[in-house]
Formats: structure tokens, sequence, C-alpha cells
């Protein structure tokens, strides 16, 4: 589980079949094989490590439902360590479970900060809500203004430095992942299709 708030910008500095090597400093602070570590957005287990570095392993499906595929030595990337019991919850709750690859749609600057309009994936855009929450590239974010598939963010000037936000432009793939509280409402009301009864109520555990 993370929060969504970005500890650090790594870069990726080797690829090698499943394996990608990211240069880091601040998540190797305690780090151990088999933890979980947010790579854009995406929860992946670290198998070995060093003083400057760790790798990880993506499997062939990751890769299908996330933009790691188009990852470059020498790309930066968003890195959150797992999120520690007692810890301040600064974001919202994130599972690294990355819903599908959505894109920038447009920048507009407004002084200091910027709004940008993002496109979602259909697996995305029927969990948006005004004033909801949503994980992109790994970053918690608050929905502004969905009308279908689109949706606006306000980005303040503290989030794009220290964020790969910076380096997106209009068309640029970013990852998703919805509000695990939204996505499963949806489910339960899904299940709950043709009325609530006692016995559904039952069913599902809530009498």
């Amino acid at each position: 589980m993370f929060t969504g708030i970005i500890e650090e910008v790594g870069a990726i500095s080797r690829r090698s079949g499943s394996d990608i090597t990211i240069l880091a400093k601040t998540v190797l602070d305690g780090v151990r094989e088999g933890d979980s570590i947010a790579v854009n957005g995406t929860c992946l287990t670290v198998v070995s490590h060093d003083a400057e570095s760790f790798v990880v392993q993506v499997s062939p499906e990751t890769y299908k439902r996330t933009t790691l595929g188009g990852l470059k030595v020498g790309d930066a990337v968003n890195l959150e360590r797992a999120l520690a019991a007692g810890a301040r919850m600064g974001g919202h709750f994130v599972q690294g479970h990355v819903d599908g690859v959505g894109r920038v749609h447009s920048v507009k600057p407004q002084g200091d900060f910027a709004l940008w309009r993002f496109q979602a994936p259909t697996e995305v855009a029927r969990f948006l809500v005004q004033k909801g929450s949503i994980a992109i590239d790994g970053i918690s974010l608050t929905v502004v203004d969905p009308v279908g598939d689109t949706f606006d963010v306000a980005i303040i000037p503290a989030t794009l430095q220290k964020t790969t936000l910076s380096s997106k432009r209009a068309g640029d793939p970013v990852n998703m992942e919805a509000d695990m509280l939204a996505k499963h409402i949806f489910q339960f009301m899904k299940n709950m299709s043709g009325g609530v009864t006692i016995d559904k109520l039952k069913r599902h555990g809530f009498a």
C-alpha cells in the first residue's frame, strides 16, 4: 500500500529482459530484498540492491498494462516506498495496481499553478468523481470537472519540481490508478443490481 506522495525521482540505469535497474537514494534507506517500491505508480518487488541502485523484475502482464515497457536508460521515474504502519497519510490509499494507461491532454498555466487535463482509459474513466482521488504515475491528485473520459487536476509548483510531471507534454502516456474505494463501491453496487434485499445484504456480510 502506498500514499501517492512521491519520495524521490530516480533514473533507469539498465534494462535486461524483465530486469530494470533504478538509480536512487532516499528509497534505498533500509531497503531489503522483497520490499515493495512503486515505480511510476506500479508496485514492484526489489530483487537485489546496492548502495546506489535497486533491481526490480517486471512481468509481461505488467509491461502490457503500464508505461514501463517504454522506459529507456536515463529516463526519470517516480519512486515511493510502501506505507509504513503508523506513518502519516498525506495522500490517499494507492495500491500500485495500475488500472490503465491514459494520456496528457493539455496543460493550461494559471499563474504559478497549472491546470492539467488528462484523458483516461475506460478502466479509469468510469470511476472519476468530482473531488475524488486518482494516482497518475503514482502521484496522488484530486479530480476536477470530470467529463466523459477527460478530467482536470490542479498541479502546484512543488509537485512539478518533485516528480516526473515536469517533463510531460500533451500526448504523453501516463499510468493511472482509480481510487480504491470507488472501485469497491462500484463492484458492490454492480453485484447488488436489481435492488437491495436482506438476503443480498446477508450474502455480502452486511447483515
